[in-house]
Order: structure tokens, then sequence, then C-alpha cells
């Protein structure tokens, strides 16, 4: 595989640069030449944190171009709206939202409206080649009590439909090494149930 452009994009606290980091690892696991870039913005703050990925064959620089993103993963649907102009129709850009809303300081300070997702999907489709919307955080509370990782289930679910050509042993070994000890066997029972997800 000559390349592959991955965006994960997410609020502070929702394990983006977690999910960036352990596909990363999963990616020079499986022999690819890796290169990855993150913004922090306000990261700590609740801030936005896109990151970006990119794998395959004499991968020079860490910035995926507009338009040339093949797999954007958003934890929260106004992240998905942030990164648009990364997809494109030509590149058949895949969208993979969590449908969990956290809404930022603007809309829970200044009273400003939280877009509806049929809104926020209408802005999306020009960039995109498939959009898909899952209730990854919803799944995962009613399962474990928290939605803290939701980032893992979609990581489950992107691999076993193909939209991430890693191989799921890569991905649980690069699970394994960066997941606090105490939590690999719930990360990894979440990783299966997104795997499992239809």
């Amino acid at each position: 595989m000559k390349e592959f452009n991955v965006i994960v994009t997410g609020v502070g606290g929702q394990g983006a640069m977690t999910l960036g980091t352990i596909i990363a690892e999963a990616a020079l696991k499986q022999g690819y030449d890796v290169r990855t870039t993150e913004v922090h913005g306000l990261a700590q703050r609740g801030g936005s944190i896109p990151l970006h990925i990119r794998f395959g064959e004499n991968m020079y620089t860490p910035l995926i171009l507009e338009g040339e993103a093949n797999l954007i993963i958003a934890l929260e649907p106004l992240e998905a709206l942030r990164t648009t102009y990364f997809g494109s129709k030509k590149h058949k850009t895949v969208f993979l939202i969590d449908k969990y809303k956290l809404p930022p300081i603007t809309v829970s300070v200044l009273g400003e409206k939280y877009p509806r997702m049929e809104n926020i999907v209408s802005h999306i489709k020009p960039f995109a080649g498939r959009i898909i919307i899952i209730n990854a955080s919803e799944i995962v509370k009613k399962e474990t009590g928290s939605i803290i990782t939701s980032n893992i289930f979609i990581l489950g679910y992107a691999i076993s439909k193909g939209l991430l050509p890693l191989k799921e042993k890569f991905v649980l070994e690069a699970i394994e090494e960066n997941v606090p000890k105490r939590y690999i066997e719930l990360n990894k029972k979440v990783f299966e149930m997104g795997m499992k997800n239809k």
C-alpha cells in the first residue's frame, strides 16, 4: 500500500491522542513507514485535537493536505465538521463519527445552538465518499458504565469494516503497550465489542 491518511479528532479527554498513538504504532508493527503529528490546541480544556496519521511506503511529511484524507475518525460530531476540508469525494473519504455530543464552550456558555445531526451530515456530504454514524459512546456506556473507552470501540469497528487497513493482532499489541495495565482487559473487551458491532 502506497499511502493511507487518517485524521483522528475529538475533544480533550475523549482519548483522541491515545487512539492516534495506537493506530500509528499498529501501522509501524505492520511494517509501514509512519508519520504523525498532533495539534494539541486546548486539549486539556476540552478544546479540539486533530491528529494526522500517515502510513505506507516512504512517508516524508506528517501533514495531510486538504482533500487527501482516506479516513476521518471523529469522536464528536462538531469535530467532524471542523475537519471536512481534509475529505473529498475524489478520495472517497470515509467519515466515521460517534453520535455522542460534547457541546463546546461557545454552545454551553454563549448559548449558541448545537447544530442538528442532519445539518452536520449535509455539510459534510460534499467532502465525503461515505459517512458512518455510530452510537459508540452510548453502547460502551451501557456495557461498562462509562464512555471513556468509546475511542477503542470505534477502532474495533473501523478494523472489522476494513476502513483502516491494519491487522487486528497488531492493533491489540499496540493497545497493550499504550493503555495503563489495569485497563488493558477492559480495552480489549471494548475493542471486541466494536469488532462485532453490525
